[in-house]
């Protein structure tokens, strides 16, 4: 009765005006990242230090899960369609209300794990244990300076079409893979990758989109999406999974290359075409008020994932005799991400704990979106 309660008034609090639908696709797109990190990172305890290591690594075969989970793409294709739409603010308000949305969050992060750190050195943790950890805890930071960086320059770059960005990344990696240039050329696609998507929601948010079917060009950038990246890894040498894999000398997402940016395409088609079944799920009350209720913090939920699985592997390791299958052993055979499976309702329930007591550092000023 609670719960329903709680959904009704959510609802009545939404404006009419309110397209649900977006909103379920950042839900989707925080979501799956969470997920995706949860399930190919892993804390392998190696005598008196810990270091990172992953399932995709000694398990190829699952490169899939990255595909399913590795949906950044569409995050980026939410914000260019927010930053597109028109602004009851003026720029440098509406600027400032964005970017304390997004950034609020961090310093609390920041000082939590100042603290860890410097409990960790006191007490003798070993080196190479803080690094994993810390990298862990900082890696989604370069997700949220990206986002903030081409959210401030919106009025510039949501009027470019995506095919521009698209061919710069194109540029990149030919002189990346083809030629000797410097390192720093690839980290052109950092900022070019991601605008593809960015772009390409302003250009829906416009209605520039193929007209205004929008499902035709849904299908359009799936299927041409699919089929580029296809080619790319089975003819051109590109990692078929879509995340970083220890190891491995080529990485799609460190920076961004082609094959991420043709595989963000087919999710941003995905993405359009599952509007229309979004909109109907998410007029019943409690499914909007869950998707409604994670926006309002989505933020404090990436920043704060990490931290939950860090916080209930050392939990278990300190308080359970042996090491756990699927939290503190090497991922190297399929029962690893059977039992990970398991852990994922521990994870999720320290990631409820951490809300709740972080969450409100993201409440800042209202804005559009």
């Amino acid at each position: 009765m609670a719960l329903q309660t709680l959904a009704r008034r959510v609802t009545d609090a939404t404006p009419a005006t309110r397209d649900r639908a977006v909103d379920g696709l950042r839900a989707l797109a925080i979501g799956g990242v969470v997920l995706g990190h949860w399930l190919v990172t892993a804390l392998v305890s190696d005598g008196d230090a810990v270091r990172g290591a992953s399932p995709l690594r000694f398990q190829p075969e699952l490169a899939p899960v990255s595909w399913l989970f590795q949906t950044l793409a569409v995050f980026f294709l939410v914000g260019g369609y927010t930053a597109a739409r028109p602004r009851t603010l003026p720029y440098r308000r509406w600027l400032a209300a964005r970017l304390t949305r997004l950034l609020r969050p961090v310093p609390p992060l920041l000082g939590v794990w100042a603290v860890v750190v410097a409990a960790m050195l006191a007490t003798g943790a070993a080196d190479r244990t803080v690094r994993t950890l810390v990298r862990l805890v900082l890696s989604p930071l370069w997700f949220l300076l990206v986002f903030a960086a081409l959210t401030a320059v919106a009025p510039l770059v949501t009027k470019l079409h995506w095919q521009w960005p698209l061919g710069v990344v194109i540029a990149v990696d030919v002189l990346r893979f083809g030629t000797v240039t410097p390192g720093w050329v690839a980290w052109i696609n950092l900022g070019a990758g991601w605008l593809v998507p960015f772009c390409l929601g302003a250009a829906w948010s416009r209605g520039t989109l193929s007209g205004t079917d929008v499902r035709r060009a849904g299908w359009r950038l799936l299927l041409g999406g699919v089929a580029a990246t296809v080619v790319l890894i089975r003819w051109f040498g590109y990692p078929a999974s879509m995340v970083g894999v220890p190891g491995d000398g080529i990485s799609n997402l460190n920076p961004p290359t082609l094959a991420a940016v043709t595989f963000g395409l087919a999710q941003c088609g995905l993405a359009l075409l599952l509007l229309g079944p979004l909109r109907a799920l998410l007029r019943r009350p409690v499914a909007w008020a869950a998707v409604a209720l994670l926006n309002l913090s989505a933020m404090t939920v990436f920043l704060w994932h990490q931290t939950a699985m860090i916080t209930v592997t050392f939990l278990v390791q300190g308080t359970v005799q042996g090491t756990q299958n699927g939290l503190h052993t090497v991922p190297d055979t399929p029962g690893w991400m059977a039992a990970r499976i398991l852990w994922l309702p521990a994870f999720a329930l320290v990631l409820a704990g951490c809300w709740a007591m972080f969450h409100r550092f993201e409440r800042g000023p209202a804005v559009n979106r």
